[in-house]
């Protein structure tokens, strides 16, 4: 007689299990019939939240789940991640809403827009489980014909092979999936952490997708006066679009690779950044062209969304907080003296924010209709036009900058709500913060990838630096 086992997640992808689920969602896992582990072998939780040897921040009340998907199709309603319909033209003046920038000493100088994003929801993959045979202590591999015996490596080096985590005994092939019981494995983008002197972002799948369409990068470049400029880019995949996790990493790495050239040259930070997010876009591009070639081979007459992601990121250079973006994602600032006030420094690209903006509706009743979240601004080929909104701000007192995904900010969307989770030394533990972030909005339910980059802000002596 099988056996139900209660358990709260799936031993082999880690995902949420509810009451009475006999097999996982997302990997197909067998729930009745779940192998025990041989006792030398304990399993090791894979990509996890938070790392060894730090506590778990303590649960926080999170703001409101991100909002419903557009129900409609109409090209004139943007774009969605939940759905896939395309965005209206952009504002014709060429002109949006000024962001919040209400905090003292902020000296705005730039372009502005409107944007917003939704959740999205990943597919499933199932599959059989085999009956696990484990190897018997004689099993050992046979050598090609013809070929020479190879000699055992020294004990010294052997490396042991990895092991699935679902049935302990499989070896995992290149395509990352068991040999044996054909489980597929977690993924190291399902978890990313990065650190560097000045700077910090986490990447988390969450809690309800299948995969992590989420992308990040941050670097530091060296200006020509011998001071340091820190970058952080975060691009979030629109999952409505074919390849959205594709889209998002090479928009990153696009942009950060251009900014690490451009800036050491003297380009100034805010003409850099919209040069960069145009060098993202034709990445993105590029990547439609291949969708298209593949989908035509096998069908001519198949219909695919475009990769498409959005893009938001930051520069710090010579006591300048410059800010760039396309889409929803979004830059906070926060101010190590929490007296004063925060400021968020950007403006979706969102069909709320345009009925907002335009005077249509206010703000309570553009954000509960079902298009809110529907995203007017996006890097992808089928995109209307890309107009890279950039700004530039000297603040007079320092404090950490905040960009982050919908993922973060659906749970602290107000400013006062994000200076209120980000802990009080976010300025001298910049990575401890950003996981704190990300643990906030998975204790609010994670119902979306998860991206934040923390950047620390000192204020320059004077005379120190250059604009």
């Amino acid at each position: 007689m099988s056996q139900t086992h209660q358990l709260s997640a799936c031993p082999g992808c880690e995902e949420p299990l509810e009451s009475g689920d006999s097999f996982c969602e997302v990997c197909g896992y067998d729930l009745t019939a779940v192998p025990q582990p041989p006792p030398d072998r304990p399993t090791v939780a894979v990509g996890t939240f938070p790392p060894a040897g730090q506590p778990a921040a303590p649960p926080l009340n999170g703001h409101s789940p991100d909002g419903p998907p557009s129900p409609s199709h109409d090209p004139s309603q943007g774009r969605s991640s939940h759905d896939g319909s395309h965005g209206g033209s952009s504002d014709p003046s060429g002109d949006g809403p000024a962001p919040d920038v209400s905090a003292p000493g902020f000296g705005a100088d730039g372009d502005h827009r409107a944007r917003r994003d939704g959740g999205d929801d990943g597919g499933e993959d199932t599959a059989d489980m085999p009956i696990v045979r484990r190897p018997a202590a004689d099993d050992y591999p046979l050598a090609a014909p013809g070929a020479p015996a190879a000699a055992p490596a020294p004990a010294a080096e052997a490396v042991a092979p990895k092991v699935c985590v679902a049935c302990r005994a499989g070896r995992i092939d290149t395509d990352g999936y068991c040999e044996n019981c054909g489980h597929a494995q977690p993924r190291e983008r399902d978890h990313q952490e990065s650190e560097l002197a000045t700077v910090a972002a986490v990447s988390d799948r969450g809690l309800r997708h299948h995969r992590n369409e989420d992308s990040f990068a941050i670097s530091e470049a060296r200006l020509p006066d011998g001071t340091t400029a820190t970058i952080a880019v975060v691009c979030d995949g629109v999952s409505s679009a074919t390849r959205p996790d594709e889209a998002s990493a090479a928009a990153a790495s696009v942009a950060d690779s251009l900014l690490r050239e451009s800036l050491p040259r003297g380009t100034h930070p805010q003409q850099a950044l919209h040069e960069a997010i145009l060098a993202a876009a034709e990445a993105v591009n590029a990547l439609a062209a291949d969708e298209t070639a593949q989908a035509m081979e096998h069908d001519p007459h198949r219909h695919q969304n475009a990769p498409a992601c959005t893009l938001v990121s930051s520069i710090v250079a010579g006591g300048l907080l410059v800010v760039g973006w396309i889409g929803d994602s979004r830059v906070y600032w926060v101010p190590d003296d929490r007296s004063a006030p925060p400021a968020r420094l950007t403006e979706d690209d969102s069909w709320a924010a345009q009925m907002v903006a335009a005077g249509l509706m206010g703000e309570a009743e553009a954000y509960a209709d079902d298009r809110a979240h529907a995203i007017t601004g996006w890097l992808g080929a089928d995109a209307y036009e890309i107009d890279p909104h950039t700004a530039s701000f000297k603040p007079d007192r320092p404090g950490v900058v905040v960009v982050c995904t919908d993922g973060l900010w659906n749970y602290a969307e107000a400013a006062q709500e994000m200076a209120h989770v980000i802990p009080p030394d976010a300025a001298q533990r910049p990575l401890h913060s950003a996981q704190v972030l990300v643990g906030h909005a998975l204790d609010g339910g994670g119902h979306d990838n998860v991206t934040v980059a923390v950047l620390p802000f000192p204020v320059l002596p004077q005379g120190a630096g250059s604009a």
